[in-house]
């Protein structure tokens, strides 16, 4: 147990070493680097089979600039507006700025979410939910403005190599019981094929919780990054709408991950996200990495 435990602090010591010099490596060597230290295995590019191979042979192959508005939290919404012909899915943008400085939170109302312009997941949100008490210093320090470079640094996902470091408000969906849960939606050529259900972000104390399915909402034995919840969580009522929003938004992409919540009945866009995890965390079983990869075309 001792060596396995030298072992995990050894590879964890190697990573961060990888992540501090990121800029000096070029693409391919350091994903080969860093896949070999967060898989035990090597990156195979010239004949990828599972999916994180796939994925990351994606990132450094097969590239399309046009995935930078998509993945541009404000933009997006101009893409998912005329893709579905509507605004109904979306959540009202109450102001988007260049920096905290620009915000007039006067003008805000008691409760809103604010969140950068290129931050990826929820890394860089922050919830009002009482403007009265608000601590704007610790919202500064949240938001402060994040360096798209560096951000693509890291796992080379270069859709947000040039996204624009912004500040956008949105109105605040309030959830049952404060539990805001984000649906996961896998598609490949514009199918949805798998998802996963992130609960459990707003518990204090908690990690986020993260339970799979078929696209039949039969529960998989999968852990990806972080455990699964206590309590399985249950299918939406409209959950062949939300199939239905997900196969509209994923045509005509290779794979992309369409992220929704799903708030009393109601269903609103989250965000596009081309490559899950940049590739780089690996699937428990790994048996899974090869089911999803068969999915993925290249």
């Amino acid at each position: 147990m001792a060596i396995s435990k030298n072992n995990n602090l050894l590879n964890r010591m190697a990573i961060s070493a990888l992540w501090r010099t990121a800029s000096l490596w070029p693409d391919l060597v350091y994903l080969r680097l860093m896949y070999r230290l967060k898989f035990g295995r090597s990156l195979n590019v010239k004949n990828p089979k599972t999916y994180t191979e796939k994925i990351n042979w994606l990132k450094i192959f097969d590239k399309h600039p046009e995935y930078t508005n998509l993945v541009d939290k404000y933009k997006a919404k101009e893409f998912v507006r005329n893709r579905l012909g509507t605004d109904k899915y979306l959540i009202p943008t109450l102001g988007v700025w260049q920096s905290f400085d620009d915000i007039n939170f006067d003008l805000l109302p008691k409760q809103f979410v604010l969140k950068t312009t290129n931050g990826g997941g929820n890394t860089s949100v922050v919830i009002c939910k009482d403007k009265s008490n608000f601590n704007k210093q610790l919202a500064r320090d949240v938001l402060k403005s994040k360096d798209s470079k560096k951000l693509y640094q890291k796992s080379r996902e270069y859709c947000y190599y040039e996204v624009k470091p912004r500040i956008i408000a949105e109105e605040y969906i309030k959830a049952t019981n404060d539990e805001l849960s984000d649906y996961k939606f896998f598609c490949f050529d514009g199918e949805p094929k798998f998802l996963f259900i992130g609960s459990e972000r707003q518990k204090k104390g908690e990690d986020v919780k993260f339970d799979f399915f078929d696209i039949d909402f039969n529960f998989l034995p999968i852990k990806n990054g972080h455990d699964n919840a206590l309590i399985r969580p249950i299918k939406p009522i409209n959950y062949d709408k939300m199939l239905e929003i997900a196969s509209t938004l994923s045509k005509g992409f290779k794979h992309v991950r369409v992220d929704l919540y799903n708030v009393g009945g109601k269903i609103y866009f989250g965000e596009l996200t081309f490559f899950h995890h940049g590739g780089i965390v690996p699937f428990e079983p790994d048996e899974w990495d090869y089911k999803f990869g068969e999915y993925l075309k290249l």
